[in-house]
């Protein structure tokens, strides 16, 4: 025969949330991804720069002077290129607030945009975004796809705006992205109304 349980010294069960439970949201949601294969390509341009600069201190200018510029300004202007192009995504930012998602690209924040939750409606988990799928790395638009902002392979949040168009982001831990900003549009379109009763009108 079992001897009953003292309830001062047994602890409690656990207990099972609710199926209406919703898991605590943050204020302010922030995350991020990361590809550091980047560098390796920035370190291509700034190579291809200091290649213009050391042309145009150490070329003999009287040998040939179109020829000097152009390999000059060439190598200059492909080496600022790469390294912008690449620098701006080695990694991005996804921050959500009550109003708004924002994505900011490299360290400087920039390309940079920001999208009023008013202009979304709805967010789904896409656990596979490749550069491939977008034609490459950064800030990519495809006409049956949308636009996006891809810095690596992997999982990603894809908006549904009203406009019918799509946004795509690469951002670690996307389930929690989608997780509050469904919870944000939810509380900003209110409950759902009550269902009509037969015969009412």
């Amino acid at each position: 025969m079992r001897e009953p349980r003292d309830p001062e010294t047994t602890p409690p069960r656990a207990e099972r949330p609710s199926p209406d439970f919703v898991p605590a949201v943050p204020e302010t949601w922030k995350g991020r991804a990361t590809n550091r294969v980047q560098w390796l390509l920035a370190a291509g341009g700034a190579a291809c720069l200091a290649l213009g600069v050391a042309l145009a201190f150490g070329a003999a200018w009287t040998a040939g002077v179109t020829a000097v510029l152009m390999a000059v300004v060439g190598c200059v202007t492909v080496g600022l290129l790469v390294l912008f192009g690449t620098l701006a995504f080695v990694h991005v930012e996804l921050i959500v607030d009550r109003h708004a998602l924002e994505v900011r690209c490299g360290h400087m924040g920039l390309p940079r945009r920001r999208i009023p939750l008013d202009h979304v409606v709805g967010a789904e988990f896409d656990p596979r975004v490749t550069p491939r799928h977008w034609g490459g790395w950064g800030y990519r638009w495809r006409p049956e796809q949308g636009t996006a902002v891809v810095v690596r392979r992997g999982e990603g949040l894809v908006l549904t705006l009203g406009d019918g168009r799509s946004f795509t982001v690469t951002v670690d831990d996307a389930e929690t992205a989608v997780r509050v900003i469904r919870h944000r549009l939810h509380l900003r379109r209110g409950p759902d109304p009550p269902p009509l009763r037969k015969g009412a009108g």
